[in-house]
């Protein structure tokens, strides 16, 4: 009887340590997910201070573009003021001065001017 004494005794040992390696597995897993917190805030943070703005600002340009009319004064991006003469899908004829029209992609309008900003 004794050995049967230090066989539960050994049983018992072995239940307690199999019980404090299931609790650490938990530990770990809740570890892991909050090793991984900063990560989807950094996501989050990068989300609504960069991704979004640039979203918003491109559907903003987008519609300008697409409402842009023959008469309109516009600025190019590199700087040429001038009013729209020609309206094509893709390009518009630009008048810079009396008699003098260049040619530019509708996507270069940076900005409609107020009507009568070029004299």
């Amino acid at each position: 009887m004794p050995g049967d004494r230090s066989q539960r005794q050994l049983e018992f040992f072995v239940f307690i340590s199999s019980a404090f390696a299931q609790t650490a597995g938990a530990a770990d897993t809740q570890s892991t997910l909050m090793s991984m917190l900063p990560l989807v805030l950094m996501f989050v943070v990068l989300y609504f201070v960069m991704i979004r703005p640039q979203m918003k600002k491109a559907k903003e340009h987008k519609a300008m573009v697409e409402a842009l009319a023959k008469g309109d004064e516009v600025v190019v991006a590199g700087g040429m003021l001038g009013k729209i003469s020609k309206l094509g899908e893709t390009h518009i004829g630009l008048e810079v001065a009396a008699g003098v029209e260049v040619q530019f992609q509708r996507s270069a309008v940076v900005q409609v001017l107020p009507k009568g900003s070029i004299k």
